[in-house]
């Protein structure tokens, strides 16, 4: 059974840095991608960040140049490490982990609060 944990977020100032951390369990494919979404209040959820086996990634246009995703593929886990945070960058942060074998396969964590303000 495939778990994705996260850890990290909380309370910034605008302006402050942040790192969210995500670790994923189970029997997991060499192939995959990982990644992070967010949920505003009152919005949808939205792809912030996202990084395939490989290595290539795909960032929000909001947070390009903010934020930075890494990932340890021996480890399975992702990290977001989020600077010059902004008002708008608060929500629920939500790690994902999909691969494909014959299905799609889609696995989020339980979500972890981000809080900007001053």
């Amino acid at each position: 059974q495939v778990q994705v944990v996260e850890s990290g977020g909380g309370l910034a100032q605008p302006g402050e840095s942040l790192r969210l951390s995500c670790a994923a369990s189970g029997t997991i494919p060499s192939i995959y991608a990982m990644g992070w979404y967010r949920q505003a209040p009152g919005k949808q959820r939205e792809l912030v960040a996202r990084i395939i086996s490989g290595g290539a990634t795909k960032y929000a246009d909001s947070v390009k140049g903010r934020f930075t995703i890494s990932r340890d593929n021996a480890k399975n886990t992702v990290n977001l490490q989020m600077n010059s945070l902004k008002p708008e960058d608060t929500g629920v942060y939500y790690c994902n982990l999909y691969f494909r074998i014959s299905r799609d396969y889609d696995f989020w964590g339980q979500g972890t609060q981000v809080t900007v303000s001053s």
